[in-house]
């Protein structure tokens, strides 16, 4: 074989066989190995031991303890009747027992999910419900086509600025309620504008309560930093906070109201019994009129990218956070969470997701399965069949002061000392997420942020450290570029300005520009236009330019957009071998020999 078959084959781009990668797929969708991890129940359940039953009980229960109550107020945040809170809280425990991954995770509708369905849920509670099947089969679609990946794209700063936004949106929302007074909305300036102009018509027993329970709240949840006397009773003291807050405030409201003078503004009736298993609603009746389907998407427009975007967001990070060193698998995640929306779906529930109060709570309570879900689920069902006349005397502050205190954890003021102290810049997506999310809105304050933060990518990409350093080897004076990352076509344009200046600058004194490649992993296009580009500049300049070193697959693109490039590439040389191998040669043609033991090209 000639010299000039074996460097063709050198540089012959290598493209894949699809129908052997369709082939492969196929046999790796039909293994055991595929549809366990579709499916991790088959992995944990035949491990199951009759030990952890006992655990998984009482963390379920622990954890139905704290949902209900939180299932309500989360109802009320979304502009829905109570009841809805409720149909939202149990089928997502018993879906994620299938499909999920995470032992830990505790699927229900979350404040920040309850909020960005506010302004749909106050139109019609169908609308509710048409976003969980929409959302949720938008999840489970990403999540099957492994587009996992996509959550690495939003980085902690921007999710700290979201988190910190919508709780504060929440916890400012429900300062109305906490005190009495009806609220008008559920936005941050509304919200407090309504408290402070309407401050003489506080009723004082609401806000009695609901500051007293609001300390009390928070003064339990330090229970668990107590070192003397049982932890154990401490903590479970401490699991127990909402569950006891709401039994002593619905006690309080009925004891006092038996004169038939309520002091407080109670929840009110709840619909009682189990939700109808049936189809969500594809069109619905607003004020008598009929909407279709297309308009109800209309109405929702944006909502249905960012809702399960929030979504897939807090449960990957609730899950990382849980997984002790387990590797998450946020595909999977998104496949069970999808299921839990299209399942949740057809008994009339909002959108739910991960909910990190309910799921810390599980995991402080001795979780070892995913059962533990099971009665987490069951004890939803039998709140909704039996207890829903209790519920009637839940005061409304009390669960005012259960959603601040919650909303309270979720302020992480901590993150932005570390954010300024580990790297500033990272302050200005963080910055622009939490900025947008309160004076415009959750949904278009998330896309700021990435968009902001993607910016420093971007301009990375475009201005990539480029080291030009003169250097006389062998009596030659030589222009070594050294390029610190990988070349696009964002940053193609900016290595050739580079050149040329630095080359200008040293008025044609320099006659080899030797380009370093070790750090070029691979080039595109543009990239390769612009090397071809900047060779003819240097020519016009009087100086010659070589690639020392690239990797063969970036230099195949540049040889095969034009085949006179092959000569300035060159490989395993000692710098100052090549300099010697260069200058000695420069008055004759270059000529071309392969090694086949190295599969690389030598200059000879």
């Amino acid at each position: 074989m000639r010299a000039d078959d074996n460097e063709e084959n050198l540089y012959h781009e290598q493209l894949p066989n699809v129908g052997t990668l369709i082939e492969e797929s196929g046999r790796k969708l039909c293994r055991p190995s595929t549809i366990a991890r579709k499916f991790p129940i088959i992995s944990w359940l035949p491990r199951y031991r009759s030990a952890y039953l006992v655990q998984d009980f009482i963390a379920g229960f622990t954890v139905g303890l704290t949902t209900i109550p939180q299932a309500i107020a989360y109802g009320v945040v979304a502009g829905l009747e109570p009841q809805y809170g409720l149909y939202s809280a149990f089928m997502g425990c018993f879906t994620y027992i299938v499909f999920g991954s995470c032992k830990d995770v505790t699927i229900a509708t979350t404040a920040i999910m309850a909020l960005m369905v506010n302004q749909y849920a106050t139109i019609s509670p169908d609308y509710a419900v048409l976003i969980c099947f929409l959302a949720g089969s938008i999840i489970l679609v990403l999540g099957l086509l492994n587009m996992g990946v996509l959550v690495r794209f939003i980085s902690i700063p921007v999710i700290t600025g979201f988190t910190m936004a919508a709780a504060t949106t929440i916890g400012s929302a429900q300062i109305n309620n906490l005190v009495g007074l009806k609220g008008p909305s559920n936005d941050l300036l509304p919200s407090w504008k309504h408290f402070f102009t309407h401050l003489p018509s506080i009723r004082v027993w609401d806000a009695l309560l609901g500051v007293v329970t609001l300390i009390f709240l928070l003064l339990m949840k330090q229970l668990t930093k107590i070192k003397w006397g049982n932890r154990l009773v401490w903590k479970y003291l401490s699991l127990s906070r909402n569950a006891l807050a709401v039994i002593f405030g619905t006690f309080l409201a009925y004891i006092l109201s038996r004169d038939g003078n309520q002091p407080f503004r109670v929840t009110g009736n709840i619909t009682a019994g189990v939700p109808p298993f049936r189809l969500p609603p594809f069109s619905t009746t607003v004020d008598g009129e009929y909407v279709s389907f297309a308009d109800m998407i209309s109405t929702v427009g944006a909502s249905l990218a960012s809702i399960p975007m929030i979504a897939i967001l807090e449960i990957v990070a609730i899950s990382k956070a849980f997984s002790k060193g387990k590797i998450v698998d946020a595909s999977q995640e998104m496949i069970a969470l999808g299921m839990c929306n299209i399942m949740g779906s057809f008994v009339l529930s909002m959108p739910v997701t991960g909910s990190f109060t309910r799921t810390a709570v599980n995991n402080a309570s001795g979780v070892r399965t995913p059962l533990g879900g099971a009665v987490t689920g069951t004890l939803v069902l039998l709140a909704l069949a039996f207890l829903t006349q209790t519920f009637y005397y839940i005061p409304k502050t009390t669960l005012a002061a259960l959603i601040i205190a919650a909303m309270i954890s979720l302020v992480e003021l901590e993150r932005i000392s570390d954010m300024w102290r580990s790297k500033k810049r990272d302050l200005f997506p963080f910055v622009v997420t939490i900025v947008t999310c309160l004076f415009w809105s959750l949904e278009y304050g998330i896309v700021c942020g990435i968009i902001a933060n993607l910016v420093y990518i971007l301009y990375s990409s475009a201005r990539p450290q480029v080291l030009i350093t003169l250097e006389k080897i062998n009596g030659h004076e030589v222009a070594l570029v050294d390029v610190k990352q990988k070349l696009d076509y964002a940053s193609a344009e900016y290595l050739k300005e580079k050149v040329v200046a630095y080359l200008n600058q040293q008025n044609c004194k320099v006659h080899l520009a030797v380009i370093k490649g070790q750090e070029i992993n691979s080039i595109d296009y543009t990239v390769a236009m612009n090397i071809i580009s900047l060779y003819g500049d240097l020519k016009a300049l009087d100086c010659e330019m070589i690639c020392w070193n690239w990797n063969i697959g970036s230099a195949g693109v540049v040889c095969r957009l034009k085949t006179e490039m092959r000569s300035i590439f060159k490989f395993n040389y000692e710098l100052e071998e090549l300099i010697a191998s260069h200058f000695d040669t420069s008055n004759t043609a270059s000529t071309v020999t392969i090694e086949p033991a190295q599969g690389q090209v030598n200059a000879a």
